[in-house]
């Protein structure tokens, strides 16, 4: 079962969740037709941008095979300014420029382990995604504020 997450150029994002053989032994870069994953895809192509395995593990295409390896990586993709234990808090000191820290990670080749898929449209079908996916299309519901209590 993987979770497909599936963005256009507007930044809009929508999810699919499917069973398919299809995307087994695909790699990081490929471009797949739409239709191979839904038939409402038809005409559009989609090129997997990346993916995270059960563990939350991202791939990256720098890794070849299907395994988890350590890899050493710089500030980018994989690795960002400030590791997750600092949280926001403030700091006297800027991270230190330069710094490299190895890291796991899954290798570009889509396997069982591999759990969330994400993909970006190259070239758009004769369907828009908002009416193929129209009950992701609404917009965000803001929260009802709290009634006043009155004062007597």
């Amino acid at each position: 079962m993987f979770k497909i997450n599936i963005s256009n150029k507007e930044g809009k994002t929508y999810k699919l969740e499917l069973e398919s053989e299809e995307l087994m032994g695909k790699e990081i870069k490929d471009k797949i037709e739409g239709k191979d994953l839904n038939a409402d895809l038809e005409g559009y192509e989609l090129e997997i941008a990346g993916a995270s395995d059960k563990a939350g593990i991202p791939a990256l295409d720098i890794v070849e095979g299907i395994g988890l390896k350590r890899v050493l990586l710089g500030y980018g993709k994989g690795m960002h300014k400030r590791s997750k234990k600092e949280g926001k808090r403030k700091r006297s000191n800027p991270t230190p420029k330069g710094l490299r820290r190895r890291k796991t990670i899954r290798g570009k080749v889509i396997s069982p382990d591999i759990v969330q898929i994400n993909m970006k449209v190259t070239k758009v079908g004769k369907k828009p995604l908002s009416e193929i996916f129209p009950e992701q299309n609404k917009p965000k519901e803001k929260p009802e504020k709290p009634s006043e209590i009155p004062t007597q």
